[in-house]
């Protein structure tokens, strides 16, 4: 028997803080692209495909998120939870080969080829705004796990929260600094006459990006090869069957998480059928029928057919019943398939 609680679909976890970064890394990116073109800088070259890479990462998990909100249906019974860790493994994919990729190269070949840098103070204007931008985003990103993770601490948070904003949180985070980088670098090539500083800051940023872009690889590679629920909340649930007297034993028992925020429970159970027959006769039903039916066979036989009707809808109720009691430990329980040996 398998059971799904109903879901709000008009709120959607992790978006708001993707839509922002995705607005305000497309804002800055263009400002940074420009900033290089004035003078030729390789950190602010770094700092421009920074941005333009989380721009085009960010429209990437949005695509993700809403893909998540379409029903479950004959062909996908389970939903379409997992949408969101390919578009988020697709992102960070992006992030390790545009992001650290190019900004590492162009830093190494800086080193190499030593290109003439022109200093502008719309540089630093430049990356004052987009250190003030990515900030702000970057609060709207911890804003948001911080309000579905309310008692937990961080790090809980950054193991059990929505790889879509923990991809915001990871990025814009670099971006501030990266930000911090490119300015300290251009300063320093300024004050020093060299190359070298502004070359090593490119460097220094699509380092910091690809570790970042492997994290959440490694995140979003967890949550697609079917892994099994959190160990403490599969203690909540077999503690619910387990205290339950019409359980004899659960026989079986497997898990996954389908989404952030929805696991699927799979459990062989059997029945305690002195249980069963206490909860039956608790209003005293077969006592009542004992004296209608024992002096007539025929009244026997109507009883039997009435009896076999009647247990499969006691056994369905109780099912029924430990669903709900599981929902309330551990609500993410949306789809319960529970076999009766």
């Amino acid at each position: 028997m398998i059971s799904a609680a109903t879901t709000d679909d008009t709120k959607i976890s992790g978006l708001l803080p993707v839509i922002a970064a995705f607005f305000g890394n497309a804002t800055v990116c263009v400002a940074k692209f420009a900033g290089f073109a004035l003078t030729g800088s390789g950190a602010m070259f770094s700092e421009a495909v920074h941005s333009f890479a989380d721009t085009a990462n960010q429209s990437l998990l949005i695509i993700g998120v809403k893909k998540t909100k379409k029903q479950p249906n004959h062909l996908f019974p389970y939903g379409y939870g997992r949408e969101r860790f390919i578009w988020a493994l697709i992102s960070a994919c992006g992030i390790f080969f545009i992001g650290a990729g190019v900004t590492i190269y162009h830093g190494v070949e800086a080193l190499i080829n030593k290109p003439e840098i022109h200093f502008n103070a719309w540089n630093l204007y430049i990356l004052l705004a987009a250190f003030i931008i990515e900030s702000f985003t970057l609060w709207l990103a911890f804003k948001d796990v911080r309000r579905h993770f309310p008692n937990d601490t961080w790090k809980a948070i950054f193991r059990k929260a929505d790889p879509t904003t923990l991809a915001v949180i990871y990025e814009d985070g670099l971006a501030v600094i990266g930000v911090a980088l490119a300015g300290f670098s251009i300063i320093l090539s300024q004050i020093t006459g060299q190359i070298f500083w502004d070359a090593v800051g490119s460097i220094a940023i699509g380092t910091s990006l690809g570790i970042a872009a492997i994290i959440l690889i490694a995140k979003n590679r967890n949550y697609l090869i079917t892994r099994c629920i959190p160990a403490e909340a599969e203690e909540l649930v077999l503690e619910v069957l387990n205290s339950d007297p019409a359980i004899e034993k659960v026989l079986d028992f497997k898990s996954a998480v389908l989404d952030v925020d929805k696991y699927l429970i799979k459990c062989d159970i059997e029945f305690n059928a002195s249980a069963l027959m206490k909860e039956f006769n608790k209003h005293h039903f077969l006592e009542n029928e004992y004296e209608e039916v024992k002096e007539s066979y025929e009244n026997f036989l109507k009883f039997s057919v009435d009896y076999m009707d009647r247990v499969p809808r006691l056994v369905g109720q109780k099912i029924d019943d430990l669903e709900k009691k599981i929902r309330v430990k551990v609500p993410e329980a949306v789809f319960i398939d529970m076999e009766i040996n």
